[in-house]
C-alpha cells in the first residue's frame, strides 16, 4: 500500500491512525503487562522455591529485565522510523512483541525442565522489551503528527489509556479464570490462558497496521530531501536536543512511569504480599481504581490544549511525591489493621552477627534465616547486635526465641496478635478504593498530556530517535524497576513501606527539575 493519503476527509484519517496505533499500542501493552499482572505466580513457576522472597524477586526483576532492554529497542526501532518510515517500524515491533508472547503461554515450568525454563522466559522477555522500545515513543511521534492543530493533548491523550487497558484486560482474565478455576488448575495451566489469547489480538493488529498511512511530517521530510541520515548521532551532537532529551528523561518520562507502576503494578504486589489480602480482592480493587484512569487522562490532555502541558505536568509530579507514603500506609491500616497494629505496638527485634541477608544468595546463618522468614511473613522488625557471642536471639514483645525455630517463632507471633491473612470482615474496601484513586490522579495528570509533549520537544527530522531513547530510558532503568527496587529496599531495612523513598525521592527530583527548566510547547509547530 502506498503510503499517500487517499482523498479522503482528514477526520476520516485521523480516526483510523488513531484506532490502529491504538490497538497496536493495547496489545503492546497488554502483552508486556500480563506479565506483571502474574509475577508472584511466576516465582514458583520459574524460579526455586528453596527461597521464596528470593523467587518473588527475581520473578520481579526478569519483569525488569524487559524494561532494561527497552533503550536498546528504541535506539534500533527509533532511527529506523526517523530513516524509512514510522509505518513499517510498528508493523515490525507488533510481530516481535506478539510472537514472543504467545510463545511464553508454551514454555515449560521450573519443574518440568529445570533452569532451562527460566532461561527461555528471559530470553522471550528481552524480544518482549525490544519490541516495547521501538513501540512506546515512536507511537506519541505518529499519533502526534496526525493530529488537528490546537487538539494534540485531548486527540493524542487516548494513546496513554493503552497502557490501563491493558493492564485492565490481563488483570480480568487473571479474575475471571481465577474464579472458574480450582488454584491447582490455574497454577498447572490456567496461567497460561492470556499469553495464549494474544495471537488473536496479534492477527487483528497487524491488518489494523497494514492499513495505517505513513506520517505526513515524515513524508514532508522526504519531499524535502530532509531526512536523518544518522539520526542518533545528529540528536547526541546537537546541545539543543540533547537538553530536552535529558529533561525528559529526569522529569517527564520518570515521573510519568514511577507514578503509574507504583499504582497500577506495585500496589498489586503490595496488597497481596504486604497487605496480604486476597489476590481476587485486590486485583478487583486496582482494576476498578484503573478503570477510573481512563476518563482522567482524557480530561488532563484536553485540559493541557487549555491551560498548557507544563502547569499539568507539575500538578501530577507534585501530587505523586506528596501522596505515595501516606497512600500505602493507608492500604495497611484499612486493608490489614490487625497487622498494621501487630507491626505498630509489639517491637519485634532481632539480635545476632553476621544478619547480611541477601535475597539473592542462601542463607548463612541463623540470623539471615531469620530474616528471611520475617521478611516473607511481612513482619517488621529491628536489627541489634548480638546480646551473646555467637547466639541469635528474636524478640516477640516479651517472648524470645533462641536460634533459628520456624515453627516457635510463627506460633508465637500468632499469640502477639500477628495474622496471616487479612481478615475480610476487617478489609474497608471503599476507602481502599479511595486511597488508591489518588496515585490514580497524579498519573492522569502526567499521561493526559504527555504524549503531545513528548513530540511537540523536538525537530522532525530526528523526532522518534529522540522522543523513543529517552523516555524507554527512563521509563525502563526508573520505573520498570521500581517494583524490584521497593521490594528489595524494604526487605533490607525489615519496614514494607522503607522501598517507598525509591519513588517519593525520585519524583520530588522530577519535580524541581521541571518547575526549572520544563518549558511550554503547546502551540509549537511540528514541521520544524
Amino acid at each position: 500500500m502506498s503510503d499517500n493519503f487517499p482523498p479522503s476527509p482528514s477526520s476520516i484519517i485521523q480516526r483510523k491512525v488513531a484506532i490502529a496505533a491504538c490497538f497496536g499500542t493495547f496489545l503492546e501493552w497488554y502483552d508486556f503487562l500480563t506479565f506483571a499482572s502474574l509475577a508472584t505466580y511466576f516465582s514458583t513457576l520459574f524460579f526455586p522455591q528453596e527461597n521464596p522472597v528470593a523467587a518473588l524477586l527475581a520473578s520481579l526483576a526478569t519483569f525488569g529485565v524487559g524494561m532494561l532492554v527497552r533503550p536498546l529497542g528504541a535506539a534500533l526501532f527509533g532511527s529506523m522510523g526517523d530513516k524509512y518510515g514510522r509505518r513499517p517500524v510498528f508493523i515490525a515491533t507488533i510481530v516481535l512483541m506478539g510472537l514472543a508472547t504467545f510463545f511464553v503461554g508454551l514454555l515449560p515450568t521450573y519443574a518440568q525442565a529445570g533452569m532451562l525454563a527460566p532461561v527461555l522466559l528471559l530470553v522471550l522477555r528481552l524480544l518482549q522489551g525490544l519490541s516495547v522500545g521501538g513501540e512506546i515513543g515512536g507511537a506519541a511521534v505518529y499519533l502526534t503528527e496526525h493530529a488537528p492543530a490546537g487538539k494534540r493533548g485531548f486527540y493524542t491523550s487516548v494513546l496513554q489509556l493503552m497502557g490501563p487497558l491493558g493492564i485492565l484486560v490481563s488483570t480480568l482474565q487473571v479474575v475471571l479464570l481465577q474464579s472458574y478455576l480450582s488454584a491447582e488448575d490455574f497454577q498447572a495451566w490456567g496461567w497460561r490462558v492470556p499469553f495464549l489469547l494474544s495471537i488473536v489480538l496479534l492477527m487483528i493488529s497487524i491488518k489494523s497496521r497494514v492499513n495505517m498511512y505513513e506520517s505526513p511530517v515524515f513524508l514532508h521530510l522526504r519531499e524535502k530531501h530532509n531526512l536523518s541520515k544518522a539520526p542518533l548521532r545528529e540528536c547526541l551532537r546537537n546541545p539543543h536536543t540533547l537538553g530536552r532529551m535529558l529533561l525528559l528523561f529526569s522529569c517527564i518520562s520518570a515521573g510519568g512511569s514511577l507514578l503509574f507502576f507504583s499504582s497500577q503494578i506495585y500496589a498489586n504486589v503490595y496488597l497481596k504480599s504486604v497487605v496480604r489480602l486476597d489476590p481476587q480482592t485486590a486485583s478487583a480493587l486496582v482494576m476498578l481504581s484503573t478503570l477510573v484512569l481512563f476518563p482522567l487522562t482524557i480530561y488532563f490532555g484536553w485540559l493541557s490544549d487549555r491551560i498548557g502541558r507544563r502547569p499539568v505536568l507539575l500538578a501530577g509530579l507534585l501530587v505523586g511525591c506528596l501522596a505515595i507514603f501516606p497512600v500505602f500506609k493507608g492500604l495497611m491500616h484499612y486493608g490489614n489493621p490487625t497487622l498494621e497494629r501487630f507491626n505498630s505496638e509489639v517491637a519485634v527485634g532481632l539480635y545476632g552477627e553476621s544478619c547480611g541477608y541477601d535475597p539473592f544468595t542462601e542463607t548463612k546463618n541463623d540470623c539471615e534465616r531469620n530474616q528471611q522468614l520475617l521478611a516473607k511473613l511481612g513482619v517488621s522488625y529491628t536489627l541489634y547486635p548480638a546480646q551473646v557471642p555467637n547466639e541469635t536471639l528474636v524478640r516477640i514483645g516479651t517472648r524470645e526465641v533462641i536460634g533459628y525455630k520456624s515453627g516457635e517463632l510463627t506460633r508465637m507471633l500468632k499469640a502477639e496478635g500477628w495474622t496471616e491473612q487479612a481478615n475480610p470482615e476487617q478489609v474497608n474496601r471503599l476507602m481502599i478504593f479511595l486511597l488508591l484513586l489518588i496515585p490514580v490522579i497524579a498519573v492522569g495528570l502526567i499521561t493526559g498530556p504527555q504524549t503531545a509533549t513528548l513530540a511537540e520537544l523536538f525537530p522532525a527530522r530526528t523526532r522518534y530517535t529522540a522522543v523513543a531513547l529517552p523516555h524507554n530510558l527512563s521509563a525502563g532503568w526508573i520505573g520498570g524497576m521500581s517494583p524490584f527496587m521497593i521490594t528489595l529496599l524494604s526487605v533490607k531495612a525489615g519496614n514494607a513501606l522503607s522501598g517507598m523513598w525509591y519513588p517519593v525521592g525520585l519524583l520530588t527530583m522530577a519535580f524541581v527539575i521541571g518547575l526549572i527548566f520544563l518549558p511550554e510547547t503547546r502551540n509549537v509547530s511540528l514541521e520544524d
